[in-house]
């Protein structure tokens, strides 16, 4: 009975929030944050599902050249008579998904580090901090630049590693600061005391006090590398090899001339509507998520 209350006081206070209940009320406290996931959500269902229901293989009519918006065409054709709506949904697929696995390798880049060199401290510490330094100090868009050079980014796995690695250096040192303080609590100290082991430690008592800031920055990591891979395509930096937004913003202002005919507004318009809604999906759910791990904020 004695080690179940030494137990008991292992458990940090403020671990998790109250679950999918309270998760619920949050959302339908503010009708914004469900619009904000409706958004996300038809964005994700677009991108997974559009390009088989929707292709963008509809035959090009060069005699519809940025044809105005009608049911055959919902967003009118771009300047060869292909469908704008087809060439939107098929680029989403390879903007969300790089954003995503981006935002998955920044994560687990930066709170594996963190993690490791808070707990580790020492010469541990040392190291990782110095190569995390490294990555702080060079600019990401010149190295991207320079790594699009080596890697040909062909595919939503390629582009997404490459700006995970080279974008988790904040991260690590925001988990690594909030590892620092945790180590030193009380229900640190009482599960060394039990005997758990580190990894024990590190996983089931301090990663759930970091996993809320870890969440939140997920998702603004996959709005960030929204705008990287959108900036690279939109600049000709790496081949046209694949639809997506990014190269429909630089057809549209450096190939197409669209941005000088008020015929073309749509097409130039249309990906980047895309890219505000997906960003101010974020945000909304970010208001939700920022209040379901800190209840605090109930009312604000």
């Amino acid at each position: 009975m004695a080690s179940m209350n030494v137990q008991a006081k292992a458990l940090p206070p403020l671990r998790r929030p109250n679950g999918w209940r309270t998760a619920g009320r949050v959302l339908v406290r503010k009708p914004g944050r469900i619009a904000g996931l409706v958004i996300i959500l038809t964005f994700v269902l677009m991108a997974a599902f559009g390009p088989l229901l929707y292709p963008a293989t509809l035959p090009s009519d060069a005699a519809q050249i940025y044809a105005p918006p009608s049911l055959a065409h919902p967003l009118g054709t771009d300047f060869q008579g292909t469908d704008v709506l087809a060439e939107i949904i098929t680029g989403a697929r390879f903007v969300l998904l790089s954003a995503f696995l981006a935002a998955f390798f920044t994560v687990v880049f930066g709170t594996v580090i963190g993690l490791a060199a808070g707990y580790a401290r020492g010469l541990v510490d040392s190291v990782l901090m110095r190569i995390t330094d490294v990555f702080l100090t060079v600019p990401q868009f010149p190295l991207l630049i320079v790594l699009s050079t080596v890697w040909k980014f062909s595919s939503p796995l390629a582009l997404g590693f490459v700006l995970g690695i080279t974008s988790w250096g904040g991260l690590a040192r925001a988990v690594r600061s909030q590892t620092l303080s945790l180590r030193e609590r009380g229900f640190i100290e009482a599960a060394r005391g039990l005997g758990l082991s580190n990894r024990h430690i590190v996983t089931k008592e301090i990663f759930p006090n970091v996993a809320p800031f870890v969440v939140m920055n997920l998702l603004f990591a996959t709005t960030g590398s929204i705008y990287s891979e959108i900036t690279l395509f939109f600049l000709g930096i790496v081949p046209f090899s694949n639809n997506n937004w990014g190269v429909m913003l630089n057809m549209a202002f450096f190939q197409s001339g669209a941005m000088y005919t008020t015929s073309g507004l749509l097409y130039l318009m249309s990906p980047l509507a895309c890219i505000m809604l997906v960003t101010f999906g974020v945000v909304l759910v970010l208001d939700a998520v920022d209040e379901i791990f800190n209840p605090r904020l109930k009312g604000v």
